[in-house]
């Protein structure tokens, strides 16, 4: 492992996420770069890497040529974090760090010659030893260099300075000089070279993602990742690679607790399979996944509900009002409903948060309501398609049971699928209609495909009330519904009426 022993191989760079995309850290001993706009995050993951060094006992020490002790101390507090422990070199007060009497005037990095700047550092890094080094930032050794062969030259001398030293450096370049473009050279003399970038959306706040350019020796998770700052840190939500996750499951049928609806699929959808609930708004979509989760729920199982429409308080009332009651499980702890705000949240950090859920909580069944919201988290369709087939394939392999509601366009008549058509995806789709029978409007449900064995395809009515979920008998006098008109035209007999709750 090029000298280094088994135990000091790799450093956590204190970000779980970033760990994750480098497959356990950065190699240690080694000297990177850490490249990004201002306001990208490179500060605080800076600081991120150097706190998590303190915490394990090591030496650590923070160069800084641009920011002050005051700035750093803000950013810190802003995340509720000190900087005891961090060794801070300022070259703004490099004359009082050597002793040089206080009556001198400050003594600014624009005024000193590179190579005077760099035999500072190099003398305060003799002096402290540390194992972890962040020299923030190259752009000031630009403006110093004032021609670019001379600084490549120097700071390939500062790598050959640390070469051996048993430091692993992070040098911040925040991507100000030469028209903000990217630096080949520097790329080539670094081990590993990490991008962040923020991204300002029409509607919203600013997105952020990390990509890994390179890191030499390691399998790294390649592509980008999105990522937020938040109160205690950078948050970062490594891309989903499905291929990744399998594990062994029993591919059973997942009943729904209501012996009609689970003749429809033949006993019910098949855990690790998707099941895409779509019709007009008012259909029984939702009402039907939560009949699904419910059962669940009383079988053990954890389940989790992903509401990006209805208000979670909505969704509960409404639910009990057709004898679903969610409220003993939310409270037992076997259920979870998220409310997902789409202007807020980016697709990877989605579909983390879902990970988490199998992974942590052990889920078994998944409700995402409904595809229009989550295509609304990104404008991209193409990249929104990709990232919801990986996140599938991943609840597949897990076998997990997955729910997807699709609202249609408009509410009666032709019907038109969402901007995201995910039917391909979907293992069964079960399909709801509205349909007018003598003055009353009417709901009907039929199963247009199921992978995982015979399904009946037949059209039923299909009646939500207090009573709960019923699907009644084969409405063979039904006509016009793959037009997007249905007509009932048949007797009476057939349709179902209200019941009597209490009897």
């Amino acid at each position: 492992m090029n000298g280094m022993t088994a135990t000091a191989a790799v450093v956590s760079t204190g970000n779980e996420g970033l760990d994750t995309v480098l497959r356990g850290g950065l190699p240690a001993s080694r000297l990177y770069l850490l490249e990004g706009a201002p306001g990208s995050g490179k500060t605080t993951l800076c600081l991120q890497f150097l706190r998590d060094g303190v915490a394990r006992g090591e030496k650590v020490l923070y160069v800084t040529l641009s920011e002050t002790s005051e700035e750093l101390e803000a950013v810190a507090q802003s995340h509720g974090w000190t900087l005891e422990g961090v060794s801070l070199f300022e070259l703004s007060s490099a004359d009082e760090v050597f002793g040089e009497g206080r009556e001198q005037s400050v003594l600014h990095p624009w005024e000193l010659e590179l190579g005077n700047t760099l035999k500072l550092i190099q003398a305060e890094v003799e002096r402290t030893r540390p194992t972890r080094v962040v020299f923030d930032s190259l752009s000031e050794m630009r403006l110093l260099a004032q021609d670019p062969f001379r600084y490549r030259r120097q700071v390939l001398l500062l790598k050959q300075f640390f070469a051996g030293r048993n430091a692993t450096v992070v040098l911040v370049d925040d991507l100000t000089g030469e028209n903000g473009e990217r630096d080949a050279h520097l790329h080539s003399l670094a081990h590993g070279v990490i991008t962040l970038e923020r991204l300002t959306l029409e509607f919203g706040p600013a997105r952020r993602r990390l990509q890994v350019q390179k890191m030499r020796g390691v399998n790294f998770v390649a592509g980008f990742h999105d990522m937020d700052i938040r109160t205690g840190g950078l948050a970062v939500y490594p891309r989903l690679i499905a291929a990744e996750h399998h594990e062994p499951f029993v591919g059973d049928p997942t009943p729904s607790g209501v012996a009609a609806v689970d003749a429809l699929l033949g006993g019910g959808p098949l855990r690790g399979t998707c099941t895409l609930l779509t019709g007009p708004a008012g259909a029984g979509k939702t009402t039907l996944a939560l009949q699904y989760v419910a059962a669940a729920c009383a079988r053990g199982e954890p389940a989790a509900v992903f509401e990006f429409d209805e208000r979670i308080g909505t969704m509960l009332i409404r639910s009990q009002a057709m004898n679903i009651d969610l409220g003993p499980h939310l409270e037992s702890g076997a259920l979870k409903v998220r409310q997902v705000d789409p202007a807020e949240m980016s697709p990877g950090e989605f579909a983390w948060r879902i990970r988490r859920e199998v992974e942590d909580r052990g889920v078994r069944l998944i409700v995402i309501d409904s595809l229009n919201g989550y295509l609304a988290a990104m404008p991209q369709e193409q990249q929104l398609i990709l990232q919801m087939h990986e996140l599938l394939s991943y609840l597949n392999q897990q076998g997990v049971t997955t729910f997807l509601v699709n609202p249609q366009h408009s509410l009666v008549g032709s019907m038109a699928t969402g901007q995201l058509n995910v039917s391909y995806m979907a293992d069964a789709v079960i399909l709801f209609r509205f349909f007018e029978a003598r003055g009353r409007l009417r709901k009907a449900v039929s199963i247009l495909k199921n992978r995982g064995g015979a399904h009946e395809d037949t059209i039923r009515e299909l009646r939500i009330d207090a009573g709960g979920v019923r699907v009644g008998a084969p409405l063979s006098d039904f006509k016009g519904i793959m037009t997007g008109t249905p007509e009932y035209v048949g007797a009476d007999a057939p349709l179902m009426e209200d019941r009597d709750i209490d009897a």
